[in-house]
């Protein structure tokens, strides 16, 4: 039998918020990749390979966050739960 996947978003524009930012994401690796092609200085693509990497880091955060949320009670989560994980979040994102 199978089982159903659990959804994490608790809401179609959460969900579009981080497709959003992996769509985001997505356009700066192709432009370090248009970088590498052109041989740019290496100094400036790490710069760019760190910043998108720590937008994925955000992303990824910000995912965990919706799956605490969600088990947590989604919509119905009290504000005060909601704006903890939210700090958890942003300081997860801050220090990893």
């Amino acid at each position: 039998m199978a089982v159903a996947a659990p959804h994490y978003f608790s809401s179609a524009a959460e969900k579009k918020k981080l497709l959003d930012r992996l769509a985001r994401i997505e356009g700066q690796l192709r432009g370090v990749q248009k970088m590498i092609t052109r041989e740019e200085d290496c100094a400036r693509i790490a710069q760019q390979l760190a910043a998108a990497r720590g937008a994925l880091n955000k992303a990824f955060f910000e995912l965990i966050a919706c799956a605490f949320e969600s088990r947590l009670g989604g919509e119905q989560a009290a504000a005060r739960v909601r704006e903890h994980i939210s700090e958890l979040s942003d300081l997860l994102a801050k220090y990893a």
